[in-house]
């Protein structure tokens, strides 16, 4: 295919289109995995939230609610330890278990928000998503300072939170939103520009497991945005 961007590619890539070509492949397979994840978030989310006995289960019980929170980010403490000991399936099912953790907690979300404001803000993740990704994957820029810059940031983020958890400051809330929204926008960007360096360099043997490493990524990165934006856009219900 004769564009722009492949052009730029092959420039970038110094015209080895092997290299190019098994970039493009470990991409797909990195917004495969992530996509199969978001739609099991979602699809558990949904049912968590229609089910009586579950919600009320999670959402009954501090117990069970912050269990689930934690086993969460344990799977994303462990992930690494874990991924080099198990066979890829096994690094497959742990990631999906880990959506699903997800989708448990983030039922929430249809309990607080409209539905169609969480079907708008849905799409307006997905289109800034897309576009950082794009421009991730196309830029001749280095992006690894401002990545950097944006991963000590949540740090940073994440204290805020805390504190105004005990503030309950409502323009405190919007800035951390906005900010957060940028600190993804830029993680969005750098992520993909550094995975398509290491699928450009994987061997078959290791793409397997690189690529879920990448999907894991990216799917926080969504999520997280997801959730700022919602701030933003989400409609409360009465």
């Amino acid at each position: 295919m004769n564009n722009s961007y492949g052009s730029a590619d092959s420039n970038l890539y110094g015209g080895n289109t092997a290299a190019l070509d098994m970039a493009r492949t470990f991409l797909a397979r990195v917004f495969g995995w992530m996509t199969l994840g978001l739609l099991t978030t979602a699809g558990v989310s949904w049912w968590v939230a229609g089910t009586p006995e579950v919600r009320d289960f999670i959402f009954g019980s501090k117990v069970v609610f912050y269990g689930l929170i934690i086993a969460q980010f344990a799977i994303v403490l462990l992930f690494g330890a874990a991924a080099r000991r198990l066979p890829t399936a096994g690094v497959a099912a742990l990631f999906l278990a880990y959506s699903a953790l997800m989708g448990s907690t983030l039922a929430a979300v249809f309990l607080v928000y409209e539905l169609g404001s969480v079907g708008s803000t849905f799409i307006i993740t997905a289109g800034t998503f897309g576009g950082m990704a794009a421009f991730g994957y196309v830029t001749k820029s280095d992006l690894s300072k401002a990545g950097a810059i944006a991963g000590m940031a949540v740090i940073g983020l994440v204290i805020a939170a805390v504190v105004n958890m005990f503030m309950h400051s409502s323009t405190m809330d919007m800035v951390i939103s906005f900010v957060g929204v940028l600190i993804f926008v830029v993680l969005t960007a750098w992520d993909v520009q550094k995975l398509k360096a290491i699928g450009s360099e994987a061997t078959p043997a290791e793409a397997g497991k690189y690529a879920l490493f990448g999907a894991l990524t990216l799917y926080m990165d969504f999520i997280n945005l997801f959730l700022f934006m919602l701030r933003f856009f989400g409609n409360r219900r009465d």
